[in-house]
């Protein structure tokens, strides 16, 4: 028997190679280094991937076509992506299937609590379970029958994207002194130290909002450990 399967739609003919073939994926992610993690899982998986950096551009992409998977990001730059989230579960017969993603695992239940159908914690790396949260989110009547997700890989997402991150948020850290500024930074450097695996860097995030505020001495320290990053060319 071939692995090629043909789902309802005729167009859709996933196989072990490619099991999201056919689909279409919005990434609402507002890091570049993730978002090239995402590229990297969609192409490696056969699925189409379109991109937003935020809630705005998220809606402007669902006004004019319908994804069949969308993957929001639960810290956006213009606000939550859990109201993104319950904005997509309200689209009736049209609705696409919905992961919510973070760095942070205690936002899966806020995740779920908006309505998401499934949970991915970031980094997202393993192509297997990228593949098996996508195929676990699809109504049962476009799953692939008899196709199995490929063996566990993983991605390695192209460093220019991860320099390309850090420069937006020494520019950010530059100015913001607000605390909802600062908790955007916090939020956005955790998740990206995380994903390089930057023990380091991630802890200094994190205490960026802890103990009631940050210091100018933690912004500054904060700065000085993004910028030597930059210098380098790489967190690891």
């Amino acid at each position: 028997m071939s692995d090629d399967v043909t789902g309802l739609l005729g167009h859709r003919h996933a196989s072990a190679a490619r099991p999201l073939l056919g689909l279409t994926v919005l990434v609402v992610e507002d890091s570049r280094y993730a978002s090239e993690a995402m590229r990297l899982l969609c192409l490696r998986s056969g699925a189409r991937i379109r991109r937003a950096d935020c809630l705005r551009s998220a809606h402007r992409h669902l006004q004019t076509y319908r994804p069949s998977v969308v993957i929001v990001d639960l810290g956006l730059p213009d606000g939550s992506g859990a109201d993104l989230i319950e904005a997509v579960k309200k689209l009736g017969q049209a609705m696409p299937a919905v992961l919510g993603t973070s760095g942070d695992i205690g936002m899966e239940t806020v995740a779920y609590a908006a309505g998401a159908d499934g949970f991915l914690p970031k980094p997202v790396e393993s192509l297997a379970l990228f593949q098996q949260a996508v195929l676990a989110v699809l109504p049962q009547g476009e799953r692939p029958i008899g196709v199995t997700v490929a063996k566990d890989d993983h991605i390695n997402p192209d460093p220019i994207a991860l320099r390309d991150d850090l420069n937006h948020m020494a520019e950010v850290l530059s100015q913001a002194r607000d605390p909802a500024s600062l908790g955007y930074v916090a939020q956005f450097l955790s998740g990206v130290a995380r994903s390089a695996h930057d023990e380091d860097l991630e802890n200094a995030a994190a205490a960026l909002v802890q103990a009631g505020g940050a210091s100018d001495a933690q912004i500054s320290r904060l700065s000085v450990m993004v910028n030597d990053r930059i210098d380098a060319g790489s967190l690891i």
